[in-house]
Order: structure tokens, then sequence, then C-alpha cells
């Protein structure tokens, strides 16, 4: 039987899956990360740690793909998660995830050249972060590439090669396909960037050594990926406009199908290409990711019956995991608001359910307001889809008017599987 790999690499972990061709899961498997490093408004990651989560969850795939053809594999990553190299692919400092907010000035000085459509805008976007890598590597030599790019390049023995999605946050041009000319301006340095191709291009093939390893055949095509919401969209299922996507992971993602991009930094708006049509949305700093500092995983399945979703608490909380939020406002100096005090590790929970919520509202309400299409269905992808008490606290925010539906599927890894099988990599 001919199968595809998918392989989703987050923040708390990596997820791979393998799909036959009608779309059936043969084969899964899970490894979990250690918390990034934080301090004060730095939050880094050692990528060793990367590779050793895909080794663990390929070893578990191909140890239940004894006998089955697979055929080719993809790699989605965290948007804007950025790392840079030597020209063998060695780290040479640790990788800056998405939500590191040290490259603030760098950030300023993008936003003296760059035009409003441009997705490097921004103290979290990839671009800001290639300028504070520069800074640190003065006269080093070095080029960047994102989280799903470098697993990719370790897969396959090749460097330097990226897809359009990963690289809209380092200023690539999605609509013209292209490094835009306003770079030279800002004396940004292009040849440190990755060649970018389509998501699904063919990128080369699993290297003989590692296919041995694993005990997986030999000449598997390794295929660019994307990124981690827009392979939630994948998998969720979106086809037409007006149509969204929730992910529920660490953090809080949109997107919204439409016809047009649309691109509003001040708020954290952007635009992936998906095809012939665009992913709108943002990304908050909200999520999964704030319940974990206060909760076990067996503390939250607990009091996951005891949460009244009819109910709201009042408590009005805005949940960060720390200072900064990206979207629905940009604003790097935004601060959690966990204030008053619940009365009851319950209530707390339910209350931090309802702010990210709040947010998932306000941002459909946001893309509204700038010119997107009226949402009308909501696909849920990620960990929380699973919590039908959060569903029915998320309609209430949303409104009647929107049609809460389970995502085809709702793993990432899913939605890179299928990237992997498509027969032409997307336009």
């Amino acid at each position: 039987m001919a199968v595809c790999i998918g392989i989703d690499l987050g923040t708390s972990g990596c997820r791979g899956v393998a799909l036959d061709a009608g779309a059936t899961i043969i084969a899964s498997a899970r490894a979990a990360l250690p918390v990034p490093q934080r301090s004060d408004t730095g939050i880094s990651q050692d990528p060793g740690l990367w590779w050793q989560a895909v080794n663990s969850v390929l070893t578990d795939l191909a140890s239940q793909l004894r006998g089955e053809s697979v055929r080719r594999m993809a790699v989605n990553g965290t948007s804007a998660t950025l790392v840079a190299c030597d020209g063998e692919g060695n780290p040479l400092l640790p990788a800056l995830m998405y939500n590191d907010q040290r490259p603030l000035k760098y950030a300023h000085h993008i936003a003296r050249f760059a035009p409003r459509d441009s997705g490097g805008h921004g103290v979290s976007s990839s671009l800001a972060k290639y300028l504070w890598y520069a800074d640190k590597l003065d006269g080093r030599d070095f080029h960047v590439l994102h989280q799903s790019d470098w697993i990719t390049g370790r897969l396959s023995g090749s460097r330097g090669v990226s897809d359009y999605n990963n690289c809209l946050k380092l200023g690539y041009d999605a609509q013209q396909l292209r490094w835009p000319q306003w770079m030279e301006r800002a004396g940004i340095e292009r040849e440190r960037f990755p060649q970018v191709v389509a998501p699904g291009a063919s990128v080369g093939t699993l290297r003989s050594d590692l296919a041995a390893g694993w005990g997986l055949p030999d000449g598997i095509q390794l295929v660019a990926g994307t990124t981690d919401s827009v392979a939630a969209c994948i998998a969720a299922g979106v086809d037409r406009a007006g149509s969204g996507v929730t992910s529920l992971g660490s953090t809080l993602v949109i997107k919204l199908l439409a016809e047009r991009p649309l691109f509003a930094p001040e708020y954290g708006v952007y635009s992936h290409r998906l095809g012939d049509f665009w992913l709108v949305g943002g990304a908050s700093n909200s999520g999964g990711a704030v319940l974990k500092q206060f909760f076990s995983q067996q503390q939250l399945d607990h009091m996951t019956p005891q949460l009244q979703p009819h109910r709201d608490t009042g408590l009005n909380y805005y949940p960060l995991p720390g200072k900064g939020e990206r979207f629905p406002l940009n604003d790097p100096c935004r601060l959690p608001r966990m204030q008053p005090p619940a009365t009851s590790p319950v209530q707390q929970f339910q209350g931090i359910l309802e702010g990210i919520a709040r947010i998932e509202a306000t941002g459909y309400s946001k893309l509204l307001e700038l010119g997107a299409p009226l949402l009308d269905t909501v696909y849920t992808a990620g960990r929380g889809a699973d919590n039908d008490a959060w569903t029915r606290i998320r309609q209430r925010y949303l409104g009647d008017s929107v049609v809460m539906r389970p995502a085809r599927f709702t793993e990432a890894a899913c939605g890179t599987a299928l990237l992997a099988w498509r027969r032409k990599p997307l336009p």
C-alpha cells in the first residue's frame, strides 16, 4: 500500500501520521518537546531537540509501516521560528521561537521601509529575528532557516530551501512570488535567505543512511512543507470563502479563507497563500500554553466535566503566557490580565477558556472590519477541539449564526501528509 508521511513540529511536541491514497490514517506517532527557554522577553530552544523528537516519531512510524510503500514526506513547523546556521546547516545560536520579543528595534527598522502588505512587519517576524541574528553574528557567515526548513534539510541533506508560506514573515512577496526590492534599501542581505519554492514542491529524497536506520524504503521523496497553521487548514478541509479554521494548540491561531489577501501589521493580520485563495488571519500568544502554567493535564481532564459553558464567570481574563501579544492587536508590551482572582480552580479554568474564546471572536470581528468575508463556518483543529465544553463556550462568543464544525482532521500533521500526496505543488 502506498502512503505519505506528514510531520508536524510544534511548540510542545512533534506529531507524525501516515495517510494512504484514500486519506485514511495508517499510522501515527507523537513525541514531547521540552518547554522553550524563557529569559525576560527572549524565548529560545535548541534545534537539536527538534531533531530528537522527529527521530523518535519516524522511528515509531517506521515500526508501524513495515511492508508499506512510503512515497513522499513533508514537514510543517511553527511560523516565524527561526535558526541561524553555518554552511553545513549547524545551528550557530539557539533558535528564536515564534513569540520571541527581543528583536523590537529591528522591527522598527523594518517598519521604515516595508510596505503595509509585507508579512515582515512585527517584533515576532522572521525578518526581525534575522536582523537580530545578523547583529549577534556580526562578521560571521551564516544563513537562516525556519523550523520545518531545518528539519527538511536534515532529512534530505539539502540546505537552504523553504516554502513561500514559511517565508511570508521573512518578507517574501507571496503575491508576486519574489523577494521585494525594498529590502535593498533597508540594507537586508537576501543571499542569507533560503531558496523559496511552492509548498509541495520536490526538494530531494530522504537520505539513504536515515532510511536504512529507520527501516524505511530508499528513495522517499521530500517535498517542501508549510507552516503549522496552514497545514491545520488543509487538514480541516476548508473549501470556500467565509469558512474559517481555529487552531487550539499552545497558541490560538485563526484563519479565514478569502479570495484576496489582507494585511494589517498593527493588528497582527497577514495572509498566507493557499492555491488560488488566501488564508487571512493571525496568531495570538494566548492558548493552551497559558493553561499549562496553572494546571496539569490530569487536572484539566478532571475539571472539564465540572465546567458550566452556558454561564459566564464574569472574570474577563486576557490570558497570555507572558508579556507581549501578536493578534488581534500587535502589542509587544501587552501584559496578561488574570484579575480578579477566581473563587476555585474550576472557575479559573473556565475563566481562561472564556478569555481565549473572547480573543477568537474579537479576531474574526477584526478580520471582517478590515474587509475579509463574513464568517459563517468555523472548523476547529488542535487538541482543544476535543473539549466539548470549550466548544460551547466558543459558540456563545461567536454567536448562533456561525456554524461550528469538527475538522476533517484535527491534527496539522494530516494536512502536511495531504500536501505530500498532491500530484502538483500549490501554485
